[in-house]
């Protein structure tokens, strides 16, 4: 069984071999960086894939869309309120920042050494929206208060936009299937209801036009830097499997199964904070092993809240795959 078979067997709740593993870095570690495009940061993304798959051999790979950040809509960039966003108008699907990442994602593959499972990364239209306006995720809260429906509006022009570049990589490359970012707004004044009724429908434009090309699309619940989310907005949303921070939401890989019944992944705390990172050989093994008694060998892939620490020994992960090796 090859390890991309291993991993698309894991995802659909299929009988496997060992338990995959899977862990990933940003190879861009300079805020400003992620964001734009320019050859020297491509260049650093894709020898920084290469290096980690020649000397950690993955069982499957989260290709990394560092470069790319920025969604490219100036009309955004330039809001003061949401009135501003009224005639907002797509970025089309021919456009660049569109097929540079189809070349990537081409670039990146090549360096392949086995059959690997890949994911792209891919963020939800509200991620991209926050972090281009001037006020960050502030002012994409005061947009929804102060107008919920123009907010919608304007997401799902995104949505449709990051539908063009998921399909772009889906069927103008070979890998397997995205990896979606989704994350509750960091903001008390916007409820799971707001949520549910106004950014909702923008995830799933982009989930539905992955699922229509491919049947192993990853769900990204993330807990970035402590962040908190209410998983029972995304109880339903379609897809093969689920990555969530065990930690930051207090819900395990075996109630996460139970909440999602689905494929589950993760099970680490990604921070410099964790057993995964500062911990013995024996205390990363142990803890391996107390992940897979809880929530069993079916439906599993272990790996990390999120992100881990660009500089965590390799050493590490490779002490928590081979438990799975036993």
């Amino acid at each position: 069984m090859s390890k991309r078979e291993l991993v698309l067997r894991a995802l659909h709740q299929q009988k496997v071999e060992r338990v995959p593993v899977g862990f990933w870095f940003h190879f861009i570690t300079n805020e400003e960086e992620l964001r734009q495009p320019i050859p020297e940061v491509i260049e650093r993304n894709i020898a920084g894939h290469q290096t980690f798959i020649a000397e950690f051999q993955p069982d499957f790979v989260k290709l990394m869309s560092d470069g790319f950040f920025y969604y490219p809509n100036e009309q955004i960039a330039q809001a003061r309120t949401i009135d501003d966003l009224k005639d907002i108008q797509s970025i089309g699907k021919e456009h660049p920042w569109i097929q540079q990442q189809v070349a990537l994602v081409r670039e990146q593959k090549k360096h392949f050494l086995e059959d690997i499972a890949a994911f792209y990364n891919i963020f939800a239209p509200a991620t991209y929206f926050k972090w281009q306006l001037p006020g960050g995720e502030a002012q994409f809260a005061e947009f929804l208060l102060e107008n919920p429906e123009l907010t919608q509006h304007v997401l799902n022009v995104i949505a449709e936009d990051i539908s063009h570049l998921v399909t772009a990589v889906l069927s103008q490359t070979d890998i397997d299937g995205i990896y979606l970012s989704v994350q509750n707004v960091q903001d008390q004044r916007i409820s799971s209801d707001i949520y549910a009724r106004f950014i909702r429908s923008s995830d799933l434009i982009v989930l539905e036009a992955a699922n229509r090309i491919s049947a192993n699309n990853i769900l990204h619940i993330c807990g970035y830097e402590g962040a908190t989310n209410d998983l029972s907005l995304y109880q339903d949303y379609p897809s093969a499997a689920v990555n969530w921070a065990v930690g930051p939401e207090q819900v395990s890989l075996i109630e996460g199964k139970n909440l999602f019944d689905r494929t589950v992944i993760g099970g680490f705390d990604n921070t410099a904070n964790s057993i995964l990172y500062h911990g013995n050989q024996t205390d990363i093994q142990q803890a391996t092993q107390a992940l897979l008694e809880e929530a069993g060998e079916i439906g599993i892939i272990l790996g990390a809240d999120c992100t881990v620490p660009s500089d965590t020994p390799l050493e590490h992960l490779q002490w928590v795959r081979e438990v799975t090796y036993q």
